[in-house]
């Protein structure tokens, strides 16, 4: 009886398409899945709205309210449109900028976004083609634009696409701004309330001056130009993963003074298919698979490779023995740190007034890096908009350094305010060229780093939990995580709680609590031990999944003790999974 008024409630929403004012081909296809025996992809189109969250769209193209069209992609730009034009009532122009990516519809997304925010009297600055994220992000910013988007679905598989706002600070919106704006595209219920008919006067391309002052600013950052000269032709390997990274990283690269960037062909061709990949995520061995194999052909010093729309990076490295291993994103975001504090502090730029950025799961070695050298370390929620946040509130207070989370994203600069894969890419030849200096290869330097400041291995395991049974077993391991907390994990006592919602910190020692500074709550919670384990614990917000991320450390007194270390690691976090019963 639930699947007849599921596919009743379905059919109605079908027909309100067919009846209104959508167009042609979009009808066809709804006639043809309604016409259909198997009613499972009208079903699929049609049983929910894609909701624009906190973080935009993201979805399966396709036809159907739950599906990325001109339609949802529409409504989302008319409710931007109306919010902008209550907030900068004031203004005499508001303006936005619209990028976008290589998958199939981008572009077409990109130009109806553009008409709608001209149909609205809203001046738009538009890429002549795709570009990466952090460049929508820097463009917002140089332009002095009010807001922007970007048509991206990140790695996701080549079905899916995105829509992702900014605010005027080149980041992505939060509090009050994103909910504000989520109201406004739940008031757009009719495509009549859609204004598709652009202004062309308002729409203006842009491109390679903006591209130039970008790469300029990236210059900027170099911290070692003589270990550049020295080290010009170290042989980089780059793989877009037929993405937007083609168009500036190795112009960046280039541009910093490295001449020997070697390509993967075929990912250099641009495509929303991905031919080459099955995901387009530099974190999947496979996706790095191409690159690595011309890495052992041309005996390259470092692989680099970022995500569809180059906001990531994940890179590989050759080993003590010869073999070229990934290395994650907690690993990076380290390296990142630890280049930019230390080379800070040998130039004479850091004052005691500078701060680095993490996310609550990624690796407590960064702080341990921060403390030790005098720099502040803020920590801060998953996602980037985060990190950009406690930009802004220090701005002309406090000097930024540099910002990461494990999801191999990272920020070395405050003139973009998203994770930046083109600043990444120059920075970390950089640096591979300053451990080359030295005479060490990016893995010994690596090395060097646990050696210095102690050594952590990181993992993380999400579960899955399908359905409405799903959910609900999901926000039981919450509670009970919540309310009969471990006592001891993997042989160690817990010393300290966190809880997010509650924004309460208990010290088990004394049986202190005290309030945690975030700005908002969120369902997370931290167990930390007292020989150094951290567990962090959170249902994901997009998927049935609950996620855990385990970091234990170890010890090293000299490089030899790598390999040993990795293993005591891994057995640790094995006895953690056990303990935890996941």
């Amino acid at each position: 009886m639930e699947n007849d008024a599921l596919l009743k409630e379905v059919m109605s929403k079908a027909q309100k398409w067919l009846d209104g004012n959508y167009d042609e081909n979009t009808k066809n296809e709804i006639r043809r899945m309604m016409a259909a025996e198997d009613k499972t992809e009208l079903i699929e189109a049609f049983y929910k709205d894609l909701e624009f969250g906190t973080g935009g769209l993201r979805g399966i193209m396709g036809v159907g309210t739950n599906r990325m069209n001109i339609y949802t992609v529409g409504s989302a730009t008319q409710g931007l449109s109306n919010y902008l034009k209550a907030q900068f009532s004031d203004l005499p122009q508001i303006s936005v900028v619209i990028g976008h990516d290589c998958r199939n519809n981008s572009r077409h997304f990109a130009e109806i976004s553009a008409n709608i925010f001209s149909a609205n009297g809203i001046k738009v600055y538009l890429f002549e083609n795709l570009r990466p994220t952090p460049e929508t992000s820097f463009a917002i910013r140089y332009l002095g634009c009010q807001s922007g988007i970007i048509i991206t679905a990140s790695h996701n598989p080549k079905e899916y696409n995105g829509y992702k706002a900014y605010w005027n600070d080149g980041a992505q919106m939060v509090s009050p701004h994103d909910v504000n704006v989520i109201a406004e595209v739940n008031k757009i219920t009719r495509v009549e309330d859609i204004k598709f008919e652009g202004n062309p006067e308002l729409i203006e391309i842009i491109g390679e001056k903006i591209d130039k002052a970008f790469i300029d600013a990236i210059k900027t950052l170099s911290l070692s130009p003589e270990a550049i000269r020295l080290h010009s032709n170290l042989k980089i390997v780059y793989t877009p993963l037929h993405g937007t990274g083609i168009t500036l990283i190795p112009r960046a690269l280039e541009e910093y003074g490295f001449k020997n960037i070697i390509h993967v062909p075929e990912q250099d061709v641009i495509s929303g298919d991905f031919p080459t990949v099955v995901s387009p995520n530099p974190e999947e061995p496979a996706a790095m698979e191409m690159a690595v194999n011309k890495a052992k052909e041309v005996d390259a010093d470092i692989v680099m490779a970022s995500d569809p729309d180059a906001d990531r990076m994940g890179i590989a490295v050759k080993n003590d023995k010869g073999e070229w291993i990934l290395v994650n994103g907690n690993q990076t975001a380290l390296l990142f740190v630890y280049y930019l504090i230390r080379r800070w502090k040998e130039l004479g730029k850091l004052t005691g007034n500078e701060y680095v950025v993490k996310t609550i799961v990624t690796t407590e070695l960064i702080k341990n890096i921060a403390d030790r050298n005098g720099v502040e370390c803020f920590d801060c929620y998953t996602g980037f908009k985060w990190i950009a946040s406690v930009i802004r509130e220090n701005e002309g207070k406090k000097v930024y350094i540099g910002g990461g989370e494990e999801s191999y994203g990272f920020l070395p600069e405050d003139f973009v305010r998203d994770k930046d894969a083109v600043s990444c890419c120059a920075l970390m030849a950089e640096i591979t060229a300053w451990a080359k200096d030295q005479g060490k290869s990016l893995f010994e330097l690596l090395q060097d780093i646990y050696l210095e400041y102690g050594y952590g291995k990181e993992k993380g395991i999400s579960i899955v939990k399908k359905g409405k049974s799903g959910a609900d077993e999901i926000q039981e391991m919450m509670r009970n995580f919540r309310n009969h907390p471990p006592k001891e994990i993997a042989g160690s006592k817990v010393s300290l709680i966190k809880d997010f919602q509650t924004l309460k910190m208990l010290n088990l020692k004394t049986n202190e609590e005290n309030s945690l500074n975030m700005p908002a709550t969120s369902n997370v919670l931290q167990f930390f031990t007292e020989d150094g384990t951290k567990i962090s614990v959170r249902p994901s917000g997009t998927e049935p999944k609950i996620k855990f991320y385990i970091e234990v450390r170890g010890e090293m007194k000299s490089r030899a003790d790598f390999d040993k270390a990795e293993t005591e690691a891994m057995k640790k976090i094995e006895a953690v999974r056990a303990s935890l019963g996941i």
